[in-house]
């Protein structure tokens, strides 16, 4: 009797079995090696001495082995790094619990007699000023904040008897020398819970709304 030329569509598989051995063959990049080590030696053993394989044959039958072997492998590293990512998205969201999210807008957020907010400068500027409004359109306070460099910065103001319902927002003005310096008014809102959900992070905010972690600008 000779033994017909490997087939390897279903190296590592055990008809009629899907548990067991079987399975762990089929996931198991040594498991099939040793396999398909074992079916090559038989068939070069009991192959038809008037027709033997040829070296081409043998090498593709190789090939094949090693292709489904580095695609199992493949497999195993691409299910380590997910895990690995999984683990660091969910460090990453928790140590977000307690910072401040930075989002648009031009309103306080309150807390223990504390209004704050925050802005980014686009450039230096040699004085800065924010300018507490109320809900008539009125300047309820200023807080002088002095020279500042360009990017983010963030303040507290001194809400102490002060109704929040009376504050409508905030209004920062900077210059440098005589020159106007564009700002960005940024909200603060303090990072209560984080949830995931398909690989991404969610943020429950102060302001009782729920972001997702790229829907924030900067965090504090």
């Amino acid at each position: 009797m000779f033994i017909q030329p490997l087939d390897l569509s279903n190296l590592g598989n055990t008809p009629g079995s899907t548990t067991g051995t079987s399975a762990s063959n089929a996931t198991d990049p040594q498991a099939s090696q040793d396999r398909f080590l074992k079916l090559l030696v038989a068939q070069l053993n009991n192959q038809d001495p008037l027709n033997p394989m040829d070296n081409a044959q043998m090498t593709t039958q190789m090939a094949q082995i090693n292709t489904v072997s580095g695609i199992q492998e493949l497999n195993a590293t691409l299910k380590g790094m997910a895990a690995q990512f999984s683990s660091a998205t969910a460090l990453q969201g928790t140590s977000l619990i307690g910072r401040e999210a930075l989002l648009p807008g031009d309103t306080l957020t309150f807390k223990n007699g504390q209004g704050k907010a925050a802005f980014s400068l686009e450039g230096k500027a040699t004085d800065v000023k924010v300018d507490i409004m109320g809900t008539n359109g009125e300047v309820i306070d200023t807080v002088q904040l002095g020279a500042l460099g360009p990017g983010l910065h963030g303040f507290d103001w001194d809400a102490a008897g002060i109704d929040p319902a009376t504050v409508k927002g905030f209004k920062v003005s900077a210059v440098d020398g005589g020159a106007a310096v564009d700002s960005v008014s940024l909200k603060r809102l303090s990072v209560d819970s984080v949830s995931f959900s398909g690989g991404s992070i969610y943020m429950l905010l102060q302001d009782g709304s729920t972001r997702a972690y790229n829907d924030v600008l900067a965090y504090m």
